[in-house]
């Protein structure tokens, strides 16, 4: 669900709210939420165990849906042990703190703990192509969108094992355009075996099964299946060295994107992607991806509408500190 804009107003909020069925109440339900569907490499049962029964089936009629938000009654200053399930997860803190020091740590235990951490991520479905003209395919989950004005989003490809450019970052750099391509959950194992680490002479689209459209804007196809893509040319390419060692390590491609095709069945009347309709896959820890459960609104307070307010519950903490209560 996209983040509120500058731009929103809570007059706007509360008429788009309007819109919207009728919010259920926030209920923490394991198949509705952001449901992981791989497991945990530590682990990992094979595909043999994965197939008997071991897992779940994918619950393919699973649709996420608009609720409240967890604390609707939320107040200016409230404890989070005062919310609905805040004390519970204030408890937590009780099995103590892991403290890690990123300066020492061995690189790929950082790696697995960082994206273990940082989730969800979304997932950028590069297509590009070399100079020789092969056409690559492949997911990124080190993506997101930098700024709207000029429309640019960020894509950082970790560099091979000897530091040099992975056939994604160098294809970009040589020949400029690229699409990006949203995953949605009925094919993502279409788009995980583009991962896979082929030779550079390799193309990964036919073992994708997924189909090429010609981009307007650039040489690289984007994938038809996706019912969000981008097409980009490189705003800017940086070269990630890391402080101590000098060894680069990973490329950052900023992409400013020419065109967007979005598919209008994922479309809401004002003209937007419905996530509920996008269904997209997000990237957790190890091998594990994830669909997107129910969404909550939280409209972003305004000072015009609650600057009084906010005023008055400031100065009564300033009276309680000082004594005069």
């Amino acid at each position: 669900m996209r983040g509120l804009s500058s731009i929103d107003t809570p007059k706007t909020v509360r008429q788009l709210s309007q819109r919207l069925p009728q919010a259920r109440p926030f209920i923490s339900r394991p198949h509705q939420s952001l449901r992981a569907s791989a497991h945990s490499m530590s682990n990992a049962p094979t595909r043999t165990a994965r197939s008997s029964g071991a897992l779940s089936s994918f619950a393919r009629d699973v649709r996420a849906e608009y609720t409240e938000s967890p604390n609707p009654a939320f107040s200016y200053g409230q404890r989070v042990s005062d919310t609905p399930g805040g004390q519970e997860w204030i408890d937590g803190e009780k099995e103590g703190w892991k403290t890690v020091d990123a300066a020492s740590e061995d690189p790929a235990r950082l790696y697995a703990l960082m994206i273990s951490g940082i989730v969800p991520r979304p997932i950028a479905f590069v297509s590009s192509v070399s100079e020789q003209g092969v056409e690559n395919l492949a997911p990124f989950s080190w993506f997101n969108q930098v700024t709207h004005h000029p429309p640019l989003i960020s894509v950082s490809c970790a560099a091979g094992a000897k530091g040099g450019l992975k056939d994604t970052a160098r294809n970009i750099k040589a020949t400029k355009g690229f699409t990006v391509n949203i995953i949605s959950e009925p094919f993502i194992e279409n788009a995980n075996v583009t991962s896979l680490d082929a030779p550079a002479d390799v193309s990964e689209w036919p073992l994708s099964g997924l189909t090429k459209e010609p981009s307007i804007h650039v040489k690289a196809a984007r994938v038809k299946e996706s019912a969000f893509s981008m097409e980009c040319e490189l705003f800017q390419a940086i070269d990630i060295v890391h402080p101590s060692t000098g060894q680069h390590t990973a490329t950052l491609v900023l992409g400013l994107v020419k065109c967007i095709h979005v598919r209008n069945d994922v479309l809401n009347e004002r003209g937007v992607v419905d996530y509920t309709k996008l269904r997209p896959v997000g990237r957790m820890g190890d091998i594990t991806f994830a669909r997107v459960g129910d969404g909550f609104r939280i409209p972003r307070p305004a000072w015009k509408l609650e600057g009084e307010k906010i005023t008055e519950f400031l100065q009564g903490i300033g009276k309680k500190a000082a004594g005069e209560e």
